[in-house]
């Protein structure tokens, strides 16, 4: 696919690119306007691993093509854990623990993003300003119609740890429904656009289509 947008052809050049789910429509948006997009991630240590600088760089990529970068640090999703790629669950850090982490990761991403007021200067946000406000209730009615267990079980981070007989808490299967949750408030808060990731949140991101139009 040849792209018209400065974003996605130099995404291309790159190497970025694995799976969209509306290439056209990314295209024409990032050709015609300022795009606000986001990457996720979550504080489970104080650094995060050599495989975020790929995301980091991603979100460097989109400010130099014009458009705004959302940092979201997950200090509301790393209370429940993502299982993605994990045989057991994740360790629970305290409330403490997880607000030092975030702001000695924040010191990476202003080595490589510009951050400030402007159009398309970056900022990063929260996640725990939103969903640590979350009635359980509500959300079970808001939000919980929109996905079916059935499709939830056929996700990799659901179906390799059962297929393994390894436990899955209903802590961590609640996990999947947060992304989804967050860019509906990113869109509400910042008119966040596009959600992009690594190849092992593509679960994580397609939610948000089941959600959204809703």
């Amino acid at each position: 696919m040849t792209y018209q947008s400065d974003l996605l052809r130099l995404l291309d050049q790159r190497g970025y690119i694995h799976q969209l789910t509306d290439a056209a429509a990314l295209d024409a948006l990032a050709a015609n306007e300022i795009v606000p997009g986001y990457i996720g991630f979550d504080a489970t240590a104080p650094s995060l691993h050599v495989g975020s600088l790929v995301q980091i760089m991603m979100l460097r990529r989109l400010q130099q093509a014009g458009h705004k970068p959302i940092v979201v640090m997950g200090g509301g999703t790393t209370k429940v854990g993502d299982p993605s790629g994990k045989d057991e669950s994740r360790k629970l850090l305290t409330t403490e623990a997880i607000a030092g982490n975030i702001a000695t990761i924040r010191t990476v991403f202003e080595r490589l993003l510009q951050f400030g007021d402007g159009p398309s200067d970056a900022i990063m946000v929260n996640n725990d300003d939103w969903l640590g406000e979350l009635k359980y209730i509500d959300l079970l009615r808001d939000v919980g119609p929109h996905f079916t267990i059935n499709r939830m079980l056929t996700f990799d981070s659901v179906k390799l740890r059962l297929e393994r007989e390894q436990p899955l808490t209903f802590l961590e299967f609640n996990y999947m429904i947060l992304p989804a949750y967050d860019f509906l408030e990113l869109n509400r808060r910042y008119g966040c656009l596009v959600q992009f990731g690594g190849s092992d949140q593509w679960c994580n991101i397609v939610n948000v289509i089941a959600l959204m139009p809703r």
